[in-house]
């Protein structure tokens, strides 16, 4: 349950950061209140995790996951630049989360 708590924080983690460029566009409440949700969301959810988890394994898993999974939403929904080593790059941020996982 750990693991799938660490990843739900991840997704948070996306949320929250897409909502930064949210709030950036839109400044009102509805826009404010997704960026806290998605980042308490994410907090709540990496404590959680790291109830079972060691935490340098939970935060590396859940920077990665926000990490890599905001670049992807910024290639698929705002235009950033998907050059081929950029891919490249954030699956090796992919890859060693999953290593990572392996090796707990």
């Amino acid at each position: 349950m750990a693991w799938i708590s660490l990843v739900i924080a991840g997704l948070c983690e996306m949320f929250g950061v897409a909502m930064i460029n949210k709030v950036n566009r839109e400044r009102n409440w509805k826009s404010y209140l997704l960026l806290l949700a998605g980042f308490g969301g994410s907090f709540l959810f990496l404590a959680y995790a790291m109830k079972d988890l060691p935490m340098g394994t939970a935060y590396a898993i859940w920077t990665g996951i926000g990490a890599s999974g905001g670049a992807i939403l910024g290639m698929l929904f705002y235009g950033e630049s998907k050059d081929w080593k950029r891919v490249i790059f954030i699956g090796m941020v992919l890859g060693a989360a999953i290593g990572l996982k392996l090796a707990s």
